[in-house]
């Protein structure tokens, strides 16, 4: 299992990127914005419903090829790092301006978690995130991989529950906030650019 302070570095980290702009959190803020609080949560809970299937299907992945291939564990950390120096100058590059809501007519509770669930597992970049993120905070001298990064994938959602929760909470405030302010988008995006820049760097340099 992770170490203590392996956990808390990946648990602070976690809740940097959930605070960042991207497709899921703006998602959550403009629903929470046009359908309430509580339509906001439950999206929520689909979106972290998605994710608990991405770190299944990472855990039983990574856990094989590391067992496999010391090569294949070399190709995949480079492929990695080389998806999230695109990411940093996707979010470098990232346009700002007011964002807009458009309202899709009242949703069940049924309907709106799965909504969430669904916008989160047909997004091939999270899969591929989740392979770029969560491998370098695995040590196979800890334990099992496996098993480490389920841990590390349940770190991720609570940490994603913690500031995708809070996002729909403080929905009116903080889409105002976008909506007027050009320069806190571009401080978010700056800041979402460095991040992703220095976890390429960690996992371009991470020994087997």
């Amino acid at each position: 299992m992770p170490t203590l302070d392996i956990a808390l570095t990946f648990f602070a980290t976690s809740v940097v990127l959930g605070l960042t702009p991207g497709p899921d959190n703006v998602f959550v803020l403009l629903h929470s914005a046009v359908h309430g609080k509580r339509a906001g949560f439950v999206v929520v809970l689909g979106l972290c419903t998605g994710l608990l299937l991405h770190t299944a299907a990472v855990a039983l992945g990574l856990a094989a090829l590391f067992a496999a291939s010391s090569s294949a564990f070399t190709v995949l950390k480079l492929c990695g790092a080389a998806y999230l120096v695109y990411l940093a100058w996707q979010a470098w590059k990232a346009p700002v301006g007011p964002l807009s809501a458009q309202s899709s007519g009242a949703l069940t509770d049924r309907q709106t978690y799965l909504r969430g669930v669904v916008m989160n597992i047909t997004n091939p970049k999270v899969a591929i995130f989740f392979l770029a993120f969560l491998p370098q905070f695995a040590n196979p001298a800890q334990g099992d991989v496996a098993l480490q990064i389920l841990a590390l994938g349940g770190l991720f959602i609570a940490a994603t529950l913690c500031t995708f929760g809070s996002i729909a909470f403080f929905a009116a405030s903080f889409g105002r906030l976008l909506q007027s302010s050009t320069k806190a988008q571009q401080v978010l995006n700056r800041v979402a650019s460095v991040v992703f820049v220095g976890l390429a760097v960690r996992l371009a340099t991470v020994q087997r």
